[in-house]
């Protein structure tokens, strides 16, 4: 009896074919891959972005550790323009207490330092006190005067740069004030904003 079930040999070229292989495993490998890099890349650049900024903002380079200018040696030389164009060494406040201010007008800190300052320094000046206020903003003049005028800043603001704070030690965040005594000698220094009554107490330390 002829078995009408009997299922068809297969022929060479059927034989010969290689199986069929889904492709999903691979382009979720490939997927994976993508997404991996692009976070990378991104990544990347948002550490960048956020270097340029502080770098920008620091006007000095990065924005952690404390400065390397030491107490008891002599205050690092400090040459100027002032908002007049006119050329201000610290050499010749020599003789009189003072408290050198690294700050800018971005400096949330450094706006409620600064009144601050504006009535210490007309409440000691008599006695010997002097303020040098650094300016470190990258657009210089332009940012600097109208601040300094709408705040009645009544002591000498200095247009800073990079050298500037390289020369005293690297200015690692604003505000940054160094109080140097009589003979020209770092006796105090604050990194970020203190109490006022701590300037006051300081200040009056070294008159």
């Amino acid at each position: 009896m002829e078995d009408h079930n009997t299922t068809a040999a297969p022929t060479g070229n059927e034989a010969a074919r290689p199986p069929v292989q889904s492709s999903a495993p691979q382009s979720s490998r490939l997927l994976t891959i993508g997404i991996i890099i692009a976070a990378v890349a991104l990544a990347m650049f948002w550490v960048k972005q956020d270097r340029d900024a502080s770098k920008s903002k620091a006007g000095a380079g990065t924005l952690a550790g404390p400065s390397a200018v030491k107490v008891g040696n002599a205050a690092p030389k400090l040459v100027l323009k002032n908002l007049d164009g006119k050329t201000v060494n610290l050499e010749d406040l020599k003789g009189k207490v003072v408290i050198v201010d690294f700050w800018a007008t971005w400096c949330q800190p450094c706006t409620i330092m600064i009144p601050w300052l504006v009535e210490f320094r007309n409440r000691y000046a008599s006695q010997g006190l002097e303020i040098v206020g650094v300016a470190m903003d990258d657009e210089g003049i332009e940012a600097v005067k109208p601040f300094v005028d709408k705040n009645k800043m009544n002591y000498p603001v200095l247009l800073g740069n990079e050298g500037a704070a390289n020369d005293w030690g690297g200015v690692y965040g604003l505000p940054t004030s160094f109080m140097i005594d009589r003979q020209g000698k770092i006796r105090i220094t604050h990194q970020g904003l203190i109490g006022k009554d701590i300037i006051e107490k300081d200040i009056r330390s070294l008159l």
